[in-house]
């Protein structure tokens, strides 16, 4: 992927590790007992207004001149500004018109796209010349279940919980959302959670035979370590506070290190062993204020919003899954030109 040794010793270092290392805490800690009164399982949601979450879409418009080596203005700018009018504007549309195939989709787009973002991690920061995953097959694989982990896992451990947030977001424009509750049954819980524990067997699986066949078993090693690390996190700790940390601390900071990566004075930094966050934040301002400006406009607009903690969260799930479905388009036109899905990259 045209990573140097230099730059992913640096993103290990400074995005990767700190990830592990805070993730695994977590789950100790709520291993042994933990309990965190309900305030502040929403604290990681409203930290990620600026602490890498919402910040991290908001440099598409330059990502995609970047990566073609083009100037951003006008026209990469208007086109990605265009994407983000009509995609977002129809998906909009549909949390009015069916909110909770809305919301549905919007849980099937995040597993896709935070699924994508592991896999791309995995195959830009390893070790150089390890090729791992090496196939597209396995790719594939990877990315249906790393995505499956915080979105199917707080499912199968906390399905009350995970209920109540999607009642609560359906809620804003639809009275009843009755709609939502087959997916809570027992039966189709443990049909999903066996599924998905074969699906997460047989890429692991595949995985070391073709890691041992191609001698690349250290990053076969790192991928079952945290496959085991997510499982475990999201079975364990609060839906609401995993997918928050989660959304903070591990899928935000390796998008926006590949995004540092597009900008060659930040590529040179990260060369050099710093990861130069400020000129991040500088860039990602402008639309991170007009994302926050959107906010308070659906506010004003959804019927349904209140004023507490589980109100304000589902008024910022809707503003997040209206913003996710280009970024994702953005996000999968950078995975094609990087080679992702090349069978080797």
């Amino acid at each position: 992927m045209g990573v140097s040794e230099a730059a992913r010793r640096t993103v290990r270092r400074r995005v990767l590790w700190p990830s592990w290392g805070l993730i695994s805490v977590a789950a100790l800690l709520f291993a042994a007992g933990l309990e965190v009164p309900g305030w502040a399982e929403y604290a990681p949601f409203a930290l990620s207004f600026v602490l890498f979450g919402l910040p991290h879409g908001a440099l598409d418009h330059l990502a995609v001149p970047r990566l073609l080596g083009r100037e951003p203005w006008p026209w990469p700018v208007l086109a990605v500004g265009l994407l983000y009018l009509v995609l977002g504007g129809l998906y909009l549309a549909l949390w009015f018109v069916s909110p909770v195939a809305a919301f549905a989709f919007f849980i099937s787009l995040t597993w896709f796209h935070w699924g994508g973002g592991d896999l791309h991690a995995l195959v830009a920061f390893v070790p150089e010349g390890l090729a791992y995953p090496a196939d597209r097959t396995h790719r594939a694989l990877v990315a249906v279940a790393r995505g499956g982990l915080p979105m199917l896992v707080p499912l199968l451990a906390h399905p009350e919980s995970y209920r109540a947030v999607a009642e609560s977001t359906v809620g804003l424009i639809l009275d009843d959302a009755s709609g939502l509750s087959w997916p809570f049954a027992p039966g189709f819980r443990l049909y999903a959670g066996v599924s998905f524990a074969l699906l997460v067997a047989v890429a692991l699986a595949y995985g070391y035979v073709s890691a041992k066949g191609r001698g690349s078993l250290a990053a076969w090693r790192v991928d079952a370590a945290e496959t085991a690390l997510l499982a475990a996190y999201f079975a364990l700790v609060p839906p609401v506070l995993a997918v928050g940390l989660y959304f903070c601390l591990w899928h935000a900071p390796r998008h926006i290190a590949r995004l540092v990566l597009l900008d060659g004075a930040s590529a040179v930094a990260l060369e050099g062993g710093r990861l130069p966050l400020a000129r991040f934040f500088r860039d990602a301002a402008p639309l991170t204020l007009a994302a926050l400006a959107l906010l308070l406009g659906l506010y004003a607009t959804l019927p349904g919003t209140g004023t507490s903690a589980a109100a304000l969260l589902a008024l910022y799930l809707v503003l997040i899954s209206v913003l996710t479905l280009p970024h994702v388009v953005v996000v999968s036109f950078m995975d094609l030109e990087q080679g992702l899905w090349s069978r080797e990259t």
